[in-house]
C-alpha cells in the first residue's frame, strides 16, 4: 500500500466542507501527511459575470474576481480555524476553471496522494446522492478519492 504524503481537500466552502476538512486534518496528523486545500472558482460563473458587465458599466469583472479571492482566502482561514488544523500547516489555492477539470489539473501538478471531498448533490437526480463534479472524480482521478457524508464520516 501506498504512503500518504500529502492530503488534498476539494472545498467549495459548502455546510460539507467543515466536516471534510476535519476528517482530513485528522487523517493528516495520523500519519503525518501534508495538507493543501483547494477551491475552485467556476468558469461558468466567470463567464456570465463577465457578459454582466457589458451590460453594467458600473460592474467591474476585475474589482469582483478580486473581492472574491479575497472573501476566499478569508474563508479558507476560518475554515481551518473551526477545522481546528490552524496548528499545522495547511496549504490552500483558488483556482478558476471547470471544477473537476482544476481539480485534476492540481492533482497532476502537486501529485497528492489522496484527493479527499465531500460529497453531495446539487442538480438533477443522478447527481442528488454524489454530486456530478465529486462523480466525474471518481471515474477519472489518477489517485484515490475519499469521500466524505455530512456527517463527517467516510461514505
Amino acid at each position: 500500500m501506498k504512503t500518504i504524503n500529502k492530503i488534498m481537500v476539494a472545498v467549495d466552502f459548502s455546510d460539507y466542507s467543515l466536516p471534510a476538512v476535519r476528517y482530513a486534518a485528522h487523517l493528516a496528523r495520523d500519519v503525518d501527511a501534508e495538507l493543501m486545500l483547494v477551491n475552485v472558482i467556476n468558469q461558468r460563473d466567470i463567464d456570465m459575470l463577465k457578459r454582466v458587465e457589458g451590460y453594467a458599466p458600473a460592474f467591474s469583472f476585475e474589482h469582483y474576481l478580486k473581492e472574491t479571492r479575497r472573501d476566499r482566502e478569508e474563508s479558507f482561514q476560518q475554515l481551518i480555524a473551526d477545522a481546528g488544523c490552524d496548528d499545522m500547516p495547511v496549504k490552500t489555492s483558488i483556482r478558476i476553471g471547470v471544477p473537476f477539470q482544476e481539480l485534476l489539473s492540481v492533482i497532476e501538478a502537486k501529485r497528492p496522494d489522496l484527493l479527499l471531498m465531500a460529497i453531495k448533490g446539487r442538480s438533477n437526480l443522478v447527481d442528488v446522492l454524489v454530486g456530478s463534479c465529486a462523480r466525474k472524480l471518481f471515474r477519472h482521478s489518477p489517485i484515490p478519492v475519499l469521500s466524505i457524508r455530512g456527517d463527517g464520516s467516510p461514505a
